[in-house]
């Protein structure tokens, strides 16, 4: 751009250092976008593009638009969220004091991965990027939430790497994620990350990930003397991850990484696996009708006060644990609030409405923070002796450990109280939020900006006194500024130091330096005082930062007490037991209830009763649809992921071993985009299932065969309930709902397999379920009486009947009749009962009595009285 202007050349620069981010280029006070940017944001946010060079022919004017920058971050949350990065460049000098251009400079990037600003974050969850680096060997993940700080890093191997990668992103669901160059490649991953979990893919080269390079930026990041101390020892796929992550931030965010204190590195095997499958069926964190939180498992446990302990319980649910001395560790400080009302109402009004502390202290580190941010921070820090009182006087070690987190920071709660007005503006920009008495120049200035007429008669005053001149008097003008007016009968009395400015008729005019001192003070005390503010509030921000690692750590105590009340109160309200977790290889439950749906339904729920073991694991049930088959299975499932995350159970009584997965197979989809049937992506998850379940998963299978032929399927689910029945094969404790009556033969056959149903009550036509699940197989199917319970026209389950009436005789289904005039129809119309004596009809005039034995003439019967 030989011809373009020195602001465009600089834009150009500065662009050109930004890579794929839209450049948001500060003009006074506004953002601007040149070129393609403009093209982009005018389209993506309906904004009217203009152009520069208006002199030039138009093929030469350059597309530009903007947004005002104080209402940059509605723009620029609507571009995140459409998966956009934004770099913002700001002015680095005051235009007034800029000798030419101003100079400006890149501040930060902003990504999906990368916000920081609260009106683009929900307060309810984590914001994580990931940074991925892969080998055939082992894969390195990492996950950083900077808003907060939090940041985990593990690596995994073996022989299921591609699906325990998947699992790990599953659970932490990154909105944006750095690939290596083998990871982009990887077959599975990318597709992964963009269509499951709808995440921003940054395509990285290798050197962002060099070995060199990773333990020198984590050892200085973390202040540590080596690896293991980090616990990154021997795991070198860990290191670079983190490495490239550090890196990616660092570029991001222009090397203020300042928030990310504590490395949380974390093996394979620590937490229950859930795939995304699962935590969808299950229904955790969100509901399948609408993605809410309502209707799921989150939606009733989360009784948090504060938001920081609303996403720590979000976090218990994505990672349920697996080693029971730390389950039963949750579950002991749960009880003991359980136990204790007075201490729980108390804890919970403390909690209650206090500030997100760890992202009140993101936006100080990354000076994005206001005055209301600090003093939200005050008021948050003056809840913290009440909540360490309450919690001092528990008995529960975990309890006695978060009491023991949590510091007072006292010195820095008094200084933000003295230094924050308790009402400050919503802007730092124009001062007025340092507190009056904090600091004796900005109280000074103060004075003179609300003063400046009583200051100028004050003046005035003192040299009417020192004069003599009774008639003096202290003007101002645009032209000159003040002045001291002289009559010139007074002229002999004039002091010297009075230096002349104006003749006039009959005075004079003159000036002194103590004059032009507070003429000075008088017109720039406004931008001094708002520049005196500024560097205030700076002083008082750089001592946030130095304690961030206690209000970090004191934060996430808080969290923690928060989720532990919450499961607490839920628990109390909802009348759950303390279920006992052991390394047993069983599950047994008494009474258990699903805490969803005894919520939801105005019924009372029916509770019922779960005994799965090592002599018996796999549970067949049958039993008509819309009977609570589904419900049932899927409630064993949530109240053994309930007991791993610490929580009490919706039961009489429970029993849990630990359980290292749950895996579901519930419900017919298709990919048809992807080529796929219904049967085949049931058949694609049920193979998952198999390769990768061991003999402590816990398996919810419904259905399994459905969608294709019933000798194909019956055949496929037998197939499939012999080997997960097989201890030498798998073993894995199953819950398997089947319409295959066939299937429940298994019972006599293979000695892991219980027979259930769901009880169902007939009266006359009407069927009533019972909900209630009770040993045996069911004795029928009841498939047109639900279709007659959904509404089909009668006529149609009329024939229903006749067909299968039929069909149960094993002959043939009868012809349809033709069609008739509707008035003779209806003059022709039979009852239930006239369809039943008919098929008997036809099936006596089929028998031969000559040819029939006593015993087969008595079968006959039998059938015959059976069909009526």
């Amino acid at each position: 751009m030989s011809d373009a202007t020195p602001m465009m050349r600089q834009y150009e620069e500065l662009k050109a250092q930004t890579g794929d981010s839209i450049l948001f280029f500060r003009l006074g006070d506004f953002y601007e976008m040149f070129g393609e940017d403009a093209r982009l944001v005018s389209r993506e946010l309906d904004i009217a593009l203009t152009t520069r060079d208006r002199g030039k022919a138009e093929e030469e004017r350059t597309p530009m638009c903007g947004v005002p920058y104080h209402s940059a971050e509605s723009y620029i949350a609507r571009l995140i969220s459409r998966g956009y990065k934004v770099a913002i460049c700001e002015q680095a000098e005051d235009p007034a004091k800029a000798k030419g251009l101003v100079k400006r400079e890149v501040v930060r990037i902003i990504t999906p991965g990368t916000v920081i600003d609260a009106g683009m974050l929900d307060e309810g969850k984590n914001n994580f990027l990931c940074a991925l680096h892969w080998t055939d060997a082992a894969a390195g993940v990492c996950f950083a939430d900077i808003s907060t700080g939090t940041l985990y890093a593990t690596e995994l191997s073996g022989d299921e790497l591609s699906q325990r990668t998947l699992t790990e992103l599953g659970r932490f669901v990154p909105r944006e994620a750095v690939l290596s160059p083998a990871a982009m490649a990887h077959e599975i991953l990318p597709g992964f990350l963009r269509e499951r979990l709808s995440c921003l893919l940054t395509a990285a080269e290798e050197k962002l990930f060099s070995e060199e390079n990773a333990e020198t930026r984590i050892l200085a990041q973390f202040g540590a003397r080596d690896l293991a101390s980090l616990g990154l020892l021997d795991k070198p796929a860990a290191v670079r991850a983190l490495g490239g992550l550090l890196s990616y931030l660092s570029d991001t965010q222009r090397g203020n990484l300042a928030l990310l204190h504590d490395l949380n590195v974390y093996e394979f095997g620590k937490y229950m696996e859930l795939d995304l499958t699962a935590r969808r069926n299950l229904e955790l964190c969100e509901a399948l009708r609408d993605g809410g939180k309502k209707g799921s498992l989150l939606g009733v446990l989360d009784r948090t006060g504060t938001p920081m302990g609303g996403r720590m319980l979000r976090g218990f649910l994505e990672k349920p644990l697996c080693n029971p001395a730390e389950i039963n560790r949750r579950l002991s400080a749960v009880d003991e609030l359980y136990a204790n009302l007075p201490l729980r109402g108390d804890l919970s009004a403390a909690l209650r409405g206090l500030s997100d502390v760890e992202r009140l202290l993101g936006r100080v580190v990354y000076n994005t923070a206001g005055g209301r941010d600090l003093r939200a921070l005050h008021t948050a820090l003056a809840a913290l002796p009440r909540i360490k009182a309450l919690l001092g006087g528990c008995k529960a070690s975990l309890l006695v450990e978060l009491c023991a987190g949590i510091d007072l920071l006292e010195e820095l709660k008094a200084e933000l109280d003295q230094g924050i007005d308790p009402e400050p503006p919503h802007s730092v920009k124009e001062g007025g939020f340092i507190r009056d008495g904090y600091d004796p120049e900005v109280d000074r200035l103060r004075h003179i900006m609300q003063n400046a007429r009583g200051v100028v008669l004050e003046m005035e005053q003192e040299q009417r006194a020192k004069t003599g001149i009774k008639s003096l008097k202290i003007g101002y003008n645009k032209v000159f500024g003040y002045y001291i007016e002289v009559s010139r009968s007074n002229f002999a009395l004039v002091p010297e130091e009075y230096i002349r400015k104006q003749t006039l008729a009959g005075c004079e005019r003159y000036i002194t330096e103590a004059l032009k001192e507070m003429e000075g003070a008088i017109l720039t005390a406004q931008e001094r005082v708002v520049a005196l503010e500024l560097e205030l509030f700076s002083a008082l921000r750089d001592k946030i930062v130095t304690k961030s690692p206690l209000l970090q750590r004191t934060a996430a105590c808080v969290a923690y007490a928060d989720c532990l009340c919450s499961l607490a109160e839920t628990a109390a309200q909802n009348r759950y037991v303390l279920p006992v977790v052991d390394y047993s290889e069983g599950v047994e439950i008494q009474e258990g209830r699903h805490p969803v749906v005894e919520i939801l339904q105005d019924a009372p729920f029916v509770p019922n009763d779960t005994e799965l073991h090592k002599a018996a694991p796999v549970a067949i049930i049958t039993g008509p649809n819309m009977a609570g088959k589904s419900t049932y299975m899927r409630q064993v499932a949530l109240i053994v992921l309930m007991a791993q995350i610490g929580s009490f159970v919706p039961a009489k009584s429970a029993r849990i071993g630990v359980c290292d997965r749950v895996f579901t197979r519930i419900g017919a989809s298709d990919d048809l985009a992807g080529g796929r049937s219904t049967f085949m992506v049931e058949m694609t998850e049920v193979a998952d299932i198999l390769r990768h379940a061991t003999p402590k998963s816990l398996l919810i299978l419904d259905e399994i065969g459905r969608g294709t032929s019933t000798f194909d399927g019956m055949s496929v689910a037998r197939a499939v309930l012999e080997y997960v029945a097989d201890p030498k094969k798998l073993g894995a404790k199953t819950l398997f709902a089947t319409h295959y009556h066939e299937l429940t033969v298994l019972e006599q056959e293979l000695p892991g397999v219980k027979n259930y149903n769901i009880a169902v009550k007939k009266r006359g036509g009407e069927i009533i379920f019972l909900r209630k699940i009770v040993p045996g197989g069911a004795d029928d199917s009841y498939g047109v009486d639900v279709a007659a319970l959904a509404g089909l026209p009668d006529r149609v389950i009329r024939r229903a009947r006749e067909i299968l009436t039929a069909l149960e005789a094993g002959e043939h289904a009868p012809a349809a009749k033709a069609a008739r005039p509707r008035a003779e129809a209806a003059d022709d119309q039979v009852s239930m009962l006239d369809l039943k004596a008919a098929a008997v009809a036809e099936r006596l005039k089929a028998l031969d009595p000559n040819t029939l034995t006593p015993l087969e003439a008595l079968q006959a019967v039998y059938e015959l009285k059976k069909g009526l």
